[in-house]
């Protein structure tokens, strides 16, 4: 075993064994039935039984972080599933927000590899010489770029970066073009259909929806450029992050974006001995959260103290501090 495991392994033990024995019964609300956050739902449940079986999360499925982070701020649910470009809208009092939210406390970071994705036809590009984010404005193409629904981060982080880049709508609809509100799976379709001419969107590389815009039409991965993610990740306080070359068909070369992240994130109303008990169920049993989807066999117990834009519930930092995770 590595050096850094048994330290791990040791502090959870201490952790463990100064602890007091306490069950837990949590409502935790993620996204849509059947997604990956029902998915973490569940695992999470899990690892919290294999510490106690007296211990229960139940899913509640909402709107998605967004609504989650409304619940919270409104002491309606115990824990929350959100991004953290949601929570760094929230503390700003930014849109759709009326108000800064100040009772969030984050429980651990789940994934930070959601990386946002744009792909355009290629016959497109090669007509109009495209191949970055900051091309479309200039290249004067009469654009259809498919944008998540409204309430989805993913369509506001995508609209900031075409703006960053030159595209606004305005500029967009003097080309010929329009934006199109879609989900994910919509997006695949409206392609093949020839109904967009762009697709975007911030999930796992090889999604399914992203496999099949892939698959069905011919398309590019555009390039984007620095000040675009630098611009991104201030505004929303996500991370860079590389797509790896030949992740997708027609990609010869590694694509540099940013990620989307997500947490768990409880209230400053919860006890400090229930947050204990939650965060230790999941160090101790992370492996029922990474057996949930193949894209979360990359959690870690570093990745989980790896969120900056919010402090850490005192009950969960006691956690990972006996574990030497944090100081």
């Amino acid at each position: 075993m590595k050096l850094r495991s048994i330290v791990i392994a040791l502090g959870l033990a201490m952790a463990a064994g100064g602890a007091q024995a306490q069950s837990i019964d949590l409502t935790l609300s993620g996204g849509n039935p059947g997604g990956l956050w029902s998915l973490l739902g569940a695992g999470l449940d899990r690892a919290a039984k294999a510490e106690n079986p007296d211990n229960v999360i139940t899913y509640q499925a909402t709107g998605g972080g967004f609504a989650n982070i409304g619940l919270l701020a409104t002491n309606r649910s115990d824990l929350g599933l959100v991004h953290d470009a949601e929570v760094k809208l929230a503390l700003t009092g930014q849109e759709p927000f009326k108000a800064p939210v100040t009772n969030l406390q984050a429980i651990g970071y789940m994934y930070n590899w959601a990386p946002m994705h744009f792909f355009l036809k290629k016959s497109v590009a090669d007509e109009y010489g495209i191949d970055s984010l900051d091309d479309l404005a200039s290249s004067g193409a009469p654009l259809t770029i498919g944008i998540n629904r409204s309430g989805n981060i993913t369509g506001d982080v995508a609209l900031f970066m075409l703006e960053a880049a030159g595209l606004d709508e305005t500029t967009l609809e003097a080309n010929g073009g329009s934006f199109v509100r879609a989900g994910a799976n919509e997006q695949g379709d409206l392609m093949q259909d020839g109904r967009i001419t762009m697709a975007t969107n911030g999930i796992f590389i090889g999604h399914s929806s992203f496999r099949a815009i892939d698959e069905n039409t011919d398309v590019v991965l555009l390039e984007i450029p620095e000040d675009v993610i630098a611009a991104t990740n201030e505004q929303f306080g996500t991370s860079s992050y590389t797509i790896p070359a030949g992740s997708y068909s027609k990609q010869t070369g590694d694509i540099d974006t940013m990620a989307l992240g997500a947490m768990v994130v409880a209230t400053d109303a919860m006890d400090d001995a229930v947050a204990e008990t939650l965060a230790r169920s999941v160090l101790e049993h992370i492996d029922e959260i990474r057996e949930v989807h193949g894209a979360m066999k990359q959690l870690s117990p570093e990745l989980m103290v790896s969120q900056t834009v919010l402090p850490f519930h005192p009950g969960a930092a006691k956690v990972y501090k006996k574990a030497g995770l944090i100081e």
